[in-house]
């Protein structure tokens, strides 16, 4: 779509050279929610493309994923072989309710800062336990853990101008044990609820996240692998029946039955 408001394309070289922020910028990265309806309070774009940041950075502590990381390269990442959990990547990605071409240009950080329940990429980044960098336009950078950074539905913690750098896997959750589960309404449809595990060795600190059927990333974190009652019964307690979003993919009802269905599941292939 042609946004007709536009009357100005910045391509800064660093970050620095946007200094105090005004009413009409917005940044510019893989641009397919941008581009996909009218932005009629948008006059300038920034786009991000020329401050060159690397996809993917692996080191000791784990993987960096720029938020200019497009889809298809982490789709085809592959990482050392005591990353476990690298598998994860693929199944989140396939979750999606795009077509595989978007993958070629639509952004990690992209699908993360539209906060949405369904965002498989919020749901993969706060699954490994990832920790945003922010870049406000005053002050010093600050981190933010991904379970935390989505607030709501289409809500988050950027601040006026603020922009995601990066986001930070680390290895210890890389390496990890993992299973997913996914079920939407309808077979190409939008995810209804999409739950993540990992467990260490021996069944240690086993982390159960629930996405999409709840507003915002949800986690549950025990010191070994639940019974299929201590589960159920810390599901009840941390999502109550109205803690759940309620929407055209999706009752409450459903998505809470759903959520129980599918954690059990994935705490019996963990166990």
């Amino acid at each position: 779509m042609n946004l007709g408001t536009v009357t100005e394309v910045k391509r800064p070289r660093s970050a620095d050279e946007i200094g105090s922020w005004r009413d009409g910028y917005s940044w510019l990265a893989g641009g397919t929610w941008l581009f996909s309806e009218p932005q009629v309070a948008v006059d300038t774009l920034i786009d991000l493309d020329a401050l060159g940041w690397a996809p993917l950075t692996v080191t000791e502590a784990g993987l960096d994923i720029a938020a200019t990381c497009r889809v298809v390269q982490l789709h085809d990442f592959e990482g050392p072989a005591d990353w476990r959990a690298v598998p994860l990547f693929r199944q989140a990605i396939d979750a999606f309710l795009m077509s595989f071409k978007i993958w070629n240009a639509a952004t990690i950080g992209g699908n993360v800062c539209m906060s949405l329940p369904a965002g498989a990429m919020i749901s993969l980044t706060a699954a490994l336990d990832g920790v945003c960098t922010l870049w406000p336009r005053e002050g010093e950078p600050r981190e933010v853990p991904v379970v935390d950074f989505v607030t709501g539905n289409h809500r988050n913690v950027l601040q006026r101008g603020e922009l995601l750098r990066q986001i930070h896997l680390p290895a210890a959750a890389l390496s990890k044990r993992s299973a997913m589960r996914q079920v939407s309404l309808t077979k190409f449809g939008r995810s209804a609820a999409l739950l993540i595990a990992t467990v260490g060795d021996g069944g240690a600190d086993f982390l159960l996240t629930v996405t999409a059927a709840t507003p915002r990333p949800v986690q549950l974190r025990f010191a070994s692998c639940p019974t299929a009652e201590e589960l159920r019964l810390a599901l009840e307690a941390r999502l109550p029946p109205d803690a759940y979003f309620d929407d055209v993919h999706g009752s409450a009802s459903y998505k809470r039955h759903v959520t129980h269905y599918l954690a059990e599941q994935i705490r019996a292939e963990l166990a």
